[in-house]
Parts: structure tokens; C-alpha cells; sequence
């Protein structure tokens, strides 16, 4: 159907919708931001589009060199607006921005199996959450937690803002070549989780040390 993207944005988007004013106010930015990451889904499969007939449908040249950098940047704009117009939290931006990364994979994933729901399996379900999925999170949550540290210097708001976003870039085109190619594609679905994991771990601990010092004093 040639709707059929609009339809399943519809379908998943008004529930969330209309769920959001019930939610309690400390989690209701991030089910604003999960939906916004939906939306943002897709704006670009609408721009990755246009950009795949202007480069001839060659998908491997768009995947790795176009779609990092329009997706990444799409992703980073709700968050930038966060940052300067809400709160600099290191815990919100960190929460907000990986339900924004989620909420894109969510949308992304769900469209591709609809387009091939014969080719696909619990296998390829599987690796598209731990990986794809993993992966979109992780880019725009460094984005998020990169800014609670530069957006409160002055000096370093552009250049670092800048810095994020070709990080994230860069990763994320990383990811896609890996999962393109025929040796390296298992290094490129373990990525993610070897990013994601280190960082949970660092974070778990963290916090256990912070309510530590809270009981403390």
C-alpha cells in the first residue's frame, strides 16, 4: 500500500498521544520525546527518500555516507531544543534523548518488517533490537549527555555541539558499513551491546555511589 508508512505512523502515534497527559509529569517528557523520536522517523524516511532516487538507488553509498549524517541530525535538533529551552539534567537529557533514539528505531524497525514480512524471522527481530535499534539509542543519548557538560561552558557550546554530532555520525556510519559487509557483519550487530554495555555498568555504579553519599550525609 502506498500509504502504508502514514497508516502505521497513525496507528502507533495516537495511542501514545492520547496516553501522555495520564502519564505521571516525571516521565511524561519521555514519552513526548519517544514520540517525537517517531516522528522524526518519519520526516527522514521521507528525506532518505528523495535522496536515494537522487543517488540512484544506491543503497550501500546512502547507507553509509547520507542516511548517518540526516538521521543523526534530525535526531539531535528535539534534543538541542531540550537543552536550551528546558533543562540541562544530565539524568533528563540522558532519559529524553535515548527515548527519542528509541522511539526512531521503534518506527524504522516496525516499517521494514511490514515491507518484507516474508523474508524476515526471530533471528532478524533479534539482532534488529539488540543492534539497529541499540544503536540509534546509544548515538543520540551521547548527543543528549555530551550537552549536560558543554551547554553549561560558554566556549565550548558550538564546538562541542559540533563534536557530538560527527561522533555520532561517525558511529553510526561505522555501524552500517560493519552490518554491510559479508566478514565483518557480527562485529557490526555486537557493537552496540559493547557500547551499551560498559556505559549501563558505569552508570549502575554511579548512581549506587551518589545514593551512597546521600545516605551518608
Amino acid at each position: 500500500m502506498e500509504n502504508m508508512i502514514y497508516i502505521l505512523f497513525i496507528c502507533i502515534c495516537i495511542p501514545l498521544i492520547v496516553c501522555t497527559p495520564l502519564v505521571q509529569k516525571s516521565s511524561r517528557d519521555i514519552m513526548i520525546y519517544l514520540i517525537i523520536g517517531i516522528m522524526a522517523a518519519l520526516f527522514v524516511s521521507e528525506i532518505n527518500g528523495i535522496l536515494l532516487k537522487f543517488f540512484d538507488r544506491d543503497m550501500l553509498f546512502v547507507t553509509t555516507t547520507i542516511t548517518p549524517i540526516t538521521e543523526e541530525i534530525v535526531k539531535a535538533l528535539p534534543v538541542l531544543y531540550y537543552v536550551f529551552l528546558f533543562s540541562k539534567s544530565r539524568k533528563k537529557l540522558l532519559s529524553i534523548s535515548f527515548a527519542l533514539g528509541i522511539g526512531f528505531a521503534l518506527f524504522e524497525n516496525t516499517f521494514i518488517l511490514i515491507q518484507n514480512v516474508e523474508n524476515v524471522s526471530l533471528g532478524w527481530a533479534v539482532i534488529r533490537g539488540f543492534s539497529t535499534a541499540l544503536m540509534h539509542g546509544i548515538c543520540t543519548a551521547a548527543i543528549g549527555y555530551g550537552l549536560s557538560y558543554i551547554s553549561i561552558r560558554r566556549k565550548l557550546s558550538v564546538p562541542g555541539t559540533f563534536a557530538l554530532l560527527i561522533t555520532a555520525i561517525i558511529y553510526h556510519g561505522i555501524f552500517n558499513m560493519l552490518v554491510q559487509s559479508m566478514d565483518l557483519k557480527y562485529c557490526g550487530f555486537f557493537l552496540p551491546m559493547a557500547t551499551y554495555i560498559p556505559f549501563l555498568v558505569y552508570l549502575l555504579i554511579k548512581r549506587k555511589k551518589e545514593k551512597l553519599n546521600t545516605e551518608g550525609a
